[in-house]
């Protein structure tokens, strides 16, 4: 009689091994990776200037956000890849907390008009803040 040569040890840890190798990064860093801090204040600055369009509405959201990424001397594709990995990476809450504590810094009538929103709608999202 012939002995079976399936083995199903071998293949659940050949299984295993792929999918730990498959989930150990996500989402690889960008080679231009902008910091965090760098992040957390650009993220300020496009809310800020997202603000402005109250105030001056013919103005062009796109437009501010290319000029805010050339004075910082940042490249928007390295941007779009710095958001991405830090999505992929969980980070970005901490990245928006930063932002909004830097809007409140330069602002301070901000955080008085974000409490009243929240106590207004408690079920926004902590991005909407």
């Amino acid at each position: 009689m012939k002995k079976n040569n399936f083995q199903p040890k071998k293949i659940l840890f050949i299984l295993l091994v792929i999918i730990l190798n498959s989930c150990a990064q996500a989402v690889n860093e960008p080679k231009n990776l902008i910091s965090q801090k760098e992040m957390s204040n650009l993220i300020a600055e496009f809310a800020l200037a997202d603000q402005m369009t109250i105030l001056a509405p013919t103005a062009n959201v796109e437009t501010q956000t290319r000029f805010i990424l050339k004075q910082h001397k940042i490249k928007a594709k390295d941007f779009q890849e710095s958001y991405t990995y830090y999505t992929g990476t969980n980070k970005l809450d901490k990245i928006f907390s930063d932002a909004q504590e830097t809007i409140f810094d330069k602002d301070p009538k901000a955080k008085d008009f974000i409490e009243k929103k929240l106590k207004d709608n408690p079920l926004l999202p902590g991005s909407g803040r």
